[in-house]
């Protein structure tokens, strides 16, 4: 008995220890990430001329979007499958906007920044509402809800915005690639992303991502940010939120949808642009079928229920 006591004391001191070099390495982490934001903001007077010039590109791109309304029209009412490069060209053309918007998110300075962070409520509220075509969870079937918790978050609910199995696996993948290659982004990752940072891959942006995501947990409900995310995600062939995309695929209302459109749909944000059906509809059949897969590993839906989806035929708007 008298051996193991100094054993005990080491094992303690070794586990102190351990948590102080923890707690040690996520306060250099995070004061690295403020100090970069820091040096990489601009002065207060450049922040003006900064202003001034992104007002008038996004003019300048506002004219240049009116301008293609009408041949970007043209070209998507023409059969996709047919003409892949029709897609291409419409989702150029759609996501002008998306580009404007990227280009204000690189031009916020540190304090810009910090006051997003504290003011998030209002920094969503603007984002999300001024969708015309927004739809309440009420709205949305709950195949869906669940299709897409089980495919792109499936612990959403019992996290607090960042999964950490899911970014320990992430971060194992991209150590072993030596770059970032996988996020291990949740859901309320996904809608921080979206709705205010570009698509740089990068440390940096991942601390100010998961800043975000933390924030938008405390001051909304789990059911709030689905709602969120379901509404501002690309889907697609020039279709963001859900609304268009349950229209543009399918010609219905999103309340409408089956299971198996329902799941088709869910598996569209991983890759949009090479998902889409009327791009490549093999391998949205093929992606619909993880998907329910996904589904049915979860055990939220039967495998009668899974495998009358996987055989009910997709009728597409544009054949």
């Amino acid at each position: 008995m008298e051996n193991q006591k100094p054993k005990q004391k080491r094992s303690f001191k070794f586990v102190i220890r351990f948590i102080l070099f923890i707690i040690s390495l996520i306060f250099v982490f995070f004061a690295s990430f403020f100090i970069t934001l820091y040096i990489n903001s601009s002065t207060p007077k450049e922040n003006i001329s900064a202003g001034v010039d992104l007002v008038t590109d996004l003019t300048e791109s506002g004219k240049k979007n009116s301008a293609s309304t009408s041949s970007a029209t043209e070209k998507f009412s023409e059969p996709v499958k047919n003409s892949p490069s029709a897609s291409s060209s419409t989702e150029k053309i759609s996501g002008n906007k998306k580009n404007s918007s990227s280009t204000s998110k690189r031009e916020l300075g540190f304090f810009q920044r910090w006051d997003r962070l504290n003011n998030i409520e209002k920094a969503v509220n603007e984002k999300v509402y001024k969708n015309s075509d927004y739809v309440f969870l009420s709205n949305i079937p709950k195949d869906l809800q669940k299709a897409i918790i089980a495919v792109e978050d499936a612990r959403f609910y019992t996290h607090d915005g960042y999964d950490l199995k899911g970014i320990t696996r992430a971060a194992v993948d991209n150590l072993e690639a030596g770059a970032i290659e996988e996020g291990g982004s949740t859901i309320t990752q996904q809608l921080a992303k979206n709705l205010f940072l570009n698509n740089e891959q990068s440390f940096l942006r991942k601390a100010e991502e998961l800043l975000l995501a933390g924030e938008i947990e405390k001051h909304y409900s789990k059911d709030k940010i689905l709602e969120f995310y379901l509404n501002t995600i690309y889907f697609g062939s020039g279709y963001y939120g859900i609304s268009a995309a349950a229209q543009g695929y399918f010609g219905k209302e999103p309340k409408e949808l089956t299971l198996a459109e329902s799941a088709m749909l869910a598996g569209l944000p991983n890759a949009p642009s090479l998902y889409s059906p009327y791009v490549n509809f093999k391998l949205a059949k093929k992606r619909q079928l993880k998907v329910i897969d996904a589904m049915l590993r979860e055990k939220v839906i039967s495998s009668t229920q899974a495998e009358d989806a996987r055989i009910e035929e997709i009728i597409l708007v544009r054949e």
